[in-house]
């Protein structure tokens, strides 16, 4: 009959143990969060805080945002000096205006009739010598005014095909580009520095803490507001140096705490390759049963969220 009693005491032990294994161990941890400090890299007022002090935020989401007035103005000098630049640039390639071309092209179609003419002329004068109607002066003449016409249509073609090139020689319009280029990039600059006046979120997670109010200066790098992100939660634990061995990358392991209402999976990911207490110089039993390794797991993503960090746990291998 005293047997029976005690068989119907345990029952109900076990089931509030879990029913695990008498021989896995139980190991203490808690939960370690990993959080990300948010910071702008430029000083200022801040100017209004998005994501207050427990509220939930998704990646890209705005945190806070620091007063960029006078990078705004900068940024607004930088882009006029592009444009500036850039029709400096586009002014030079161009040809000359186009009134000027077609005039020059008008003295090209004279230039080319008088020489005709000329050519005209001087093949009449050359047969009529020929004939000794005319003396040789006369066809000197018409030779004289033949070459004339020559020069001046090639005159002409010259002009024209100077007006129909750039504006600019080719190293002005290279020094040109490269201002235009200068501009552009300090454009760039003043752009990345308005746009990180904005911190947004880098991954969905929780805004655990803030530290500045809006209309506070906040110094360049300075910290305004702490994410803990969703994957970013470990299962922290320590194992004595006489159970290491039993703990290896990749493990499966299963955690318990105060209010869960199912275990808590893990895989380990980390085991600390140094004791956590630096040892005596001689090594006893009693010394060695002291040791303990910090030994990391990550949690299972849907759990994760329901984390909170120093939450304590009592951990155990469930994996071989």
């Amino acid at each position: 009959m005293k047997l029976l009693r005690c068989l119907i005491a345990c029952v109900p032990a076990c089931f509030l143990a879990g029913c695990h294994n008498d021989d896995a161990p139980i190991y203490q941890g808690y939960v370690e969060g990993e959080f990300l400090y948010l910071a702008a890299p430029q000083a200022g007022y801040l100017k209004s805080l998005d994501s207050p002090r427990g509220a939930r935020v998704g990646e890209g989401q705005a945190v806070f945002v620091v007063a960029a007035d006078p990078d705004i103005d900068a940024l607004a000098e930088a882009e006029a000096r592009v444009d500036s630049a850039r029709e400096k640039v586009e002014n030079l390639k161009e040809p000359r205006r186009q009134p000027e071309i077609a005039a020059l092209e008008a003295n090209l179609r004279s230039a080319r009739a008088n020489l005709r003419l000329a050519e005209t002329r001087l093949e009449r004068q050359q047969s009529l010598a020929r004939e000794n109607f005319v003396s040789q002066s006369a066809v000197d003449e018409a030779v004289s005014s033949h070459d004339q016409a020559l020069a001046q249509v090639e005159a002409a073609q010259q002009q024209l095909s100077t007006y129909q090139d750039t504006l600019g020689r080719k190293p002005e319009v290279r020094s040109a580009e490269a201002d235009l280029q200068a501009a552009q990039a300090q454009t760039a600059q003043r752009r990345w520095t308005v746009e990180r006046k904005t911190v947004s979120a880098p991954a969905a997670g929780v805004i655990a803490d803030t530290w500045y109010r809006p209309g506070e200066w906040v110094p360049a790098g300075t910290s305004v507001a702490s994410l803990l992100p969703d994957d970013r939660r470990r299962l922290r634990f320590y194992v004595p140096e006489a159970d290491l061995s039993r703990v290896r990358i990749g493990q499966a392991v299963e955690a318990s705490c105060d209010g869960c209402a199912a275990p808590i999976r893990g895989t380990i990911d980390f085991i600390a390759p140094q004791a956590e207490f630096t040892p005596p110089v001689i090594y006893s039993r009693n010394s060695r049963e002291k040791l303990v390794f910090r030994v990391e797991a990550a949690p299972a993503r849907e759990q994760a969220t329901e984390l909170h960090p120093g939450l304590p746990l009592d951990v155990r291998l469930t994996g071989k």
